[in-house]
């Protein structure tokens, strides 16, 4: 991304709050509405503080890098098997951690793998971005979406899983076909092992594996997402503090990705206050059949590409008025932000990453193989849901 156009998205994320301040000063947002929406806004919001606060300590203190070591040990030598490994490592990331962990922690993390066994470094940088957003479809912690429509039918994680696991399962599967295909000459071939380099600090190191294995299963077990990161958040921040005094700050907290989400949610509030819900509904009509769900994530996934997944969810919700249509969206949202780099902000954080690594991303290239993807990802997981309700 150009010097310009970094300058226009600074300009544009400022631009979101202001409006938002403008909604909610103006009283274009009338004032029960906001409040109903700081009930919805508020436990999500914590949770993406507190998981991404979790997520950075646990990185600083070598974790990802230590489970990076191991993968490597556990390739025996086969670049295709450790790059299965790498896909089970972005695929429980999701899932537990949310695809903003992946795209931001992990997609270093396998970079610096690729480069150690002599793979292309872009191959692992992708199968890390297109699983963060395919795989995010299996508990209401992999996806602030997935938090949003858990709370909106009431489901507690054991039941959103359950209710999502064909679906997800089928977006993991399309999503890796195609990455075989697409890449299955740079996936063949060996490696030499070398040595894992010494932890700096083995107690710090142990402690944050510790409550990161601790915290992951309770982020299923229905005890409120907001609350287990925020414990687990503290308990990580009390070790560095004593291991590393000073390395704590507030700066670990990801104000810049709060106040977009929080601006979003304001936004798109005062459009429903003003009628948005009722044309999003007449639009796209209703129904179960396959034909309407496909229609439904149809959308989420074009309204995804043009603006960005968090606002195209919350403008098509009211069209979900039953559980099986509300999936659709969701897998809309979820599945389809692959083509446009804003379509959501794993991407946008991912391509961050590789930027101050030095890789370079074709964002023509890039469009391209996540449309292919798109294409065929989501008619796929819209037929997983619609057999299996």
């Amino acid at each position: 991304m150009s010097s310009r156009r970094r300058r226009r998205w600074r300009y544009a994320v400022l631009a979101l709050p202001a409006l938002a301040f403008a909604c909610l000063v103006s009283g274009a947002l009338p004032v029960q509405d906001a409040a109903g929406l700081a009930d919805r806004a508020i436990p999500v919001l914590s949770f993406v503080a507190g998981i991404t606060v979790v997520a950075e300590l646990a990185s600083a203190a070598g974790v990802f890098v230590g489970i990076a070591a191991a993968l490597a040990r556990f390739g025996r030598g086969r670049i295709g098997l450790i790059w299965l490994l790498v896909v089970a490592l972005c695929v429980c990331c999701t899932a537990f951690l949310s695809l903003d962990t992946t795209a931001v922690l992990l997609t270093p993390v396998v970079v610096m793998l690729a480069r150690r066994i002599g793979a292309p470094a872009f191959v692992f940088a992708l199968t890390a971005v297109w699983l963060a957003n395919t795989a995010s479809l299996f508990l209401p912690v992999s996806n602030l979406t997935n938090l949003l429509a858990a709370d909106r039918l009431r489901l507690t994680p054991t039941a959103f899983a359950a209710a999502f696991g064909v679906p997800a399962v089928a977006a993991v599967v399309c999503c890796l076909a195609l990455l075989v295909g697409v890449n299955r000459r740079a996936l063949r071939g060996r490696y030499a092992t070398a040595p894992a380099a010494a932890v700096a600090d083995r107690p710090l190191f142990l402690s944050m594996a510790v409550l990161v294995a601790a915290t992951v299963p309770l982020l299923v077990t229905g005890i409120p997402v907001g609350i287990t990161a925020g414990v687990a958040a503290i308990a990580m921040a009390g070790v560095f503090e004593w291991r590393r005094p000073g390395f704590v700050s507030i700066r670990l907290i990801p104000w810049r990705v709060l106040m977009i989400a929080a601006s979003l949610f304001v936004i798109v509030e005062t459009l429903h206050a003003h009628g948005a819900s009722q044309l999003v509904v007449a639009a796209l009509g209703g129904g179960e059949s396959l034909p309407d769900l496909l229609r439904l994530a149809g959308a989420g996934a074009v309204s995804a590409n043009l603006a960005n997944n968090l606002p195209a969810y919350l403008l098509l919700e009211p069209a979900g008025d039953s559980p099986v249509r509300l999936a659709a969206v969701l897998i809309g949202v979820n599945v389809g932000p692959l083509v446009s780099p804003w379509a959501s902000l794993a991407t946008l954080l991912w391509h961050d990453r590789l930027r101050a690594m030095g890789e370079n991303v074709s964002w023509g290239r890039f469009a391209l193989l996540g449309a292919l993807v798109v294409v065929v990802a989501v008619p796929v997981t819209t037929l997983a849901l619609a057999v299996t309700g």
